[in-house]
């Protein structure tokens, strides 16, 4: 597997484009983001579990039900949620699509991040939609990117190929993710494409079974938004063999898919909002599975110890005080902690209490952009990783006056 450039559009037959149409105010940011394959695709999504859902996922399940879609559209700046007209709308976004690049309109995914409850008018997204169509190209995936970035600061895409049945296959990934992520499910906006060749059941089979380890683990602040997707096209363009099976070649494509989505959990997680720094908590020697991703993901979602990274803090009983409210079935005697980053590793906790550690050594450490949060639960086989990043006073100064 080799990690390559073009995200979106690093498969064959994929284009992409984004353009600022008018929904946003700063008319130096894109709001709306298109991506297209030239032929119809196996397509597979899953969507928050928030009972709460903006009528894009709505829409988007149903047009997908057979399996099958050719493109996506999506605006930011708008989330298209709890309004009385939003099928509506997302229904209009589709048929606009659909005209325009003369395909069905049931094959149409659509999207839409940013606020909620405020009414979306679709005359703008009109109006965007010819010069977005115009300008698809198989170097638009980086404009598609931007398309769909609220608050992000960067752009989130990355690409890879691979090899199934001795054919080169491409995969490619963006996301937008900042705030408000706490999925079950997924996380935020993410659409992936490739050019293998899979039937939409293993493609769902592969994106349900991936997402358990990755955007499940994945949480900014506590909170499981409305319109969180993540979407998988794939158009079978590489000339593969159809994977219609578990096999080795299943196994590499969720490799290559794997790949792609811890990745894209790193970036989100590095650039959430008002953060200063990535965590990764890896919980190893767990006598089961979910013994040991309830622990990692306690441990990220504590705002206390959140806080605590973001000061440098080396307060290591935050990081007990997570597991011990977790409800995971762990073995507190036997917990060990240790931080570590490009400046070293500190060891802080063994067998469930705190060691003598240099508290210099320690700040140093934990001043570094990329943290690890490395807990020894005993000497089970499992282990599992979670992501997220330090809570500061920028995070606050974002959502407080978000919508104004």
């Amino acid at each position: 597997m080799e990690m390559i450039k073009g995200g979106v559009c690093a498969a064959k037959g994929f284009r992409a484009n984004g353009v600022h149409c008018g929904i946003r105010h700063n008319r130096t940011k894109r709001d709306l983001a298109l991506i297209v394959s030239d032929v119809p695709a196996s397509a597979a999504a899953v969507y928050t579990q928030n009972l709460v859902k903006g009528a894009p996922l709505i829409v988007t399940k149903q047009n997908i039900s057979d399996g099958k879609a050719q493109a996506i559209i999506c605006n930011s700046g708008n989330a298209n949620t709890c309004n009385a007209n939003g099928i509506e709308i997302a229904q209009g976004m589709c048929d606009l699509i659909a005209q325009q690049l003369d395909i069905r309109a049931c094959d149409v995914v659509v999207a839409s991040t940013g606020v909620i409850g405020q009414p979306l008018d679709l005359s703008p997204i009109r109006s965007g939609i010819p010069a977005l169509c115009a300008g698809l190209s198989a170097d638009g995936g980086k404009y598609a990117a931007e398309g769909i970035m609220t608050t992000d600061t960067t752009v989130k895409e990355l690409a890879v190929s691979f090899t199934l049945g001795g054919k080169t296959c491409h995969m490619g990934g963006i996301a937008k993710g900042s705030g408000m992520i706490h999925p079950n499910m997924a996380t935020m906006l993410v659409f992936i494409t490739t050019d293998a060749a899979i039937s939409p059941n293993m493609l769902q089979k592969a994106l349900s079974q991936d997402i358990q380890s990755t955007f499940n683990m994945l949480s900014i602040d506590g909170d499981t938004s409305t319109n969180d997707m993540v979407t998988v096209l794939a158009n079978g363009m590489a000339g593969n063999p159809e994977i219609t099976a578990e096999g080795k070649d299943f196994a590499a494509f969720m490799q290559a898919l794997n790949t792609i989505t811890v990745q894209l959990c790193r970036m989100i997680a590095g650039d959430g909002e008002g953060a200063t720094k990535l965590l990764e908590c890896i919980a190893t020697g767990a006598d089961t599975l979910e013994a040991a991703k309830i622990s990692a993901k306690s441990v990220i979602c504590s705002s206390l110890l959140k806080a605590a990274m973001f000061g440098a803090d080396a307060n290591w009983g935050r990081v007990l005080c997570a597991i011990g409210y977790s409800g995971a079935d762990v073995d507190v005697s036997k917990i060990g902690v240790s931080f570590r980053s490009a400046k070293g590793t500190v060891t802080v906790c063994k067998d469930g209490s705190g060691i003598l550690f240099s508290e210099e050594l320690a700040k140093e450490i934990l001043l570094e952009k990329e943290i690890e949060i490395l807990i020894s639960l005993g000497d089970g086989p499992y282990s599992a990783t979670a992501w997220g990043c330090d809570l500061t006073y920028d995070y606050v100064k974002i959502n407080g006056d978000y919508r104004t």
